[in-house]
């Protein structure tokens, strides 16, 4: 079975790509068979990987293949990096939405489609959703149904989880699907703490009690330095730090819960 797993927050700056990334990569770390998919049109797991000249001109690409699913074979759009194989975005990805919305049939299923062609040829599918509410998104909530949240200890994360909720629900009962919360990653935390991000960073736990773990995921310049050498924290060019055991913790997690679902 392949756990198909989307990372998804509408709010932007709370490290969604980095962490789609770093999951990907701890996952993969763990001898776990890897796809990442960039359906984010912005395109930065995408580029931070070094693929910047498929995501300018590959053709066929994503926006292709769901645009027209029954009409590509979506292995011939994945590309191989060291860590784990890749399924670019691809800047026509910016017109998506509009085409999907035009076309008028199953816009919200196209992913799903795709998807069916890899069942079994992964492990996992870490998906990279884009930081807007929208088409796309759906799409990538009723492909996988499991989903990590990327948060900030801030009240405006909070705000817009709400948002993120309340579109979930709206999706479960319109498809008759469940959409599960595997995690919530509190990211780019800094210490110390203020009282306010403590009073933030406890409503996230108390929220999620008893639903799913909650990670936090300290800013090190670590991290950035290992996007900007190509993969994540578990690349052979990364330098060493403390968050990979976070992440490592949280593939645990995600692999546990993966064996209830078998």
């Amino acid at each position: 079975m392949t756990v198909k797993l989307a990372v998804s927050n509408q709010k932007g700056g709370v490290a969604k790509s980095t962490n789609a990334l770093n999951v990907a990569g701890a996952l993969a770390s763990k001898n776990n068979n890897v796809l990442l998919v960039d359906t984010d049109p912005q395109g930065f797991a995408t580029r931070t990987l070094g693929f910047t000249g498929e995501y300018n001109t590959q053709t066929p690409n994503l926006a292709d293949a769901m645009n027209e699913p029954t009409d590509y074979d979506i292995q011939d759009i994945i590309l191989e990096h060291a860590e784990f194989d890749v399924l670019p975005s691809n800047v026509s990805m910016f017109s998506l939405q509009q085409d999907l919305i035009a076309a008028g049939w199953k816009p919200r299923e196209r992913l799903m489609m795709l998807f069916e062609q890899l069942e079994g040829e992964y492990d996992y599918i870490i998906v990279d959703a884009p930081p807007s509410l929208g088409v796309i998104n759906d799409n990538v909530l009723l492909a996988c149904q499991n989903m990590i949240i990327p948060v900030e200890a801030m009240e405006s994360s909070i705000h817009a989880l709400d948002i993120l909720l309340n579109q979930i629900e709206t999706l479960e009962e319109r498809y008759g699907v469940e959409i599960k919360q595997s995690a919530i990653v509190i990211s780019n935390i800094h210490y110390p703490l203020d009282n306010d991000q403590k009073e933030n960073i406890e409503f996230f736990r108390d929220t999620f009690e008893g639903r799913c773990p909650v990670h936090k995921i300290r800013h090190r310049a670590a991290v950035k330095r290992s996007l900007s050498a190509g993969g994540s924290i578990f690349g052979e060019e990364a330098e060493d730090t403390d968050m990979k055991e976070n992440y490592l913790q949280l593939a645990e997690d995600v692999e546990e819960e993966s064996e209830v679902m078998a």
